[in-house]
């Protein structure tokens, strides 16, 4: 049976001692269940970002460390994303955040998609 995990002041800034790996250029990934639902802690580096992707199920993202933006906006922390099935963006951070990410299924890269003809 798994064991219960426990991350006191998260929001305090308690995710810096997390075993960060890398993830994309420029974002590092602290898993934290492989789920389903999985949930993780993404790092930006100041400039980096996520190409566009389409979401197959519910994503959730709470901002914990300066701001990250998509194509509807720019998120500081403390902010609360949903981004419903069907839903697709592309993510930056002009400066740099950590957010707390929850989804349901695996994104799809629309860069992975073969192109139409």
């Amino acid at each position: 049976m798994p064991e219960p995990l426990h991350l006191p002041d998260l929001l305090s800034g308690g995710w810096r001692d997390a075993p960060f790996a890398p993830f994309r250029e420029g974002v590092d990934i602290a898993r934290l269940h492989d789920g389903p639902p999985a949930v993780a802690l993404l790092r930006y580096a100041p400039g980096a970002g996520v190409p566009a992707h389409y979401h197959r199920g519910l994503e959730t993202i709470l901002v914990l460390e300066g701001t990250q933006s998509d194509d509807r906006g720019t998120y500081a922390e403390g902010a609360l994303i949903l981004n419903p099935e069907g839903t697709s963006h592309r993510v930056w951070s002009d400066d740099g955040c950590v957010v707390l990410i929850q989804w349901t299924l695996p994104v799809e890269f629309l860069s992975d998609r073969p192109q139409d003809t």
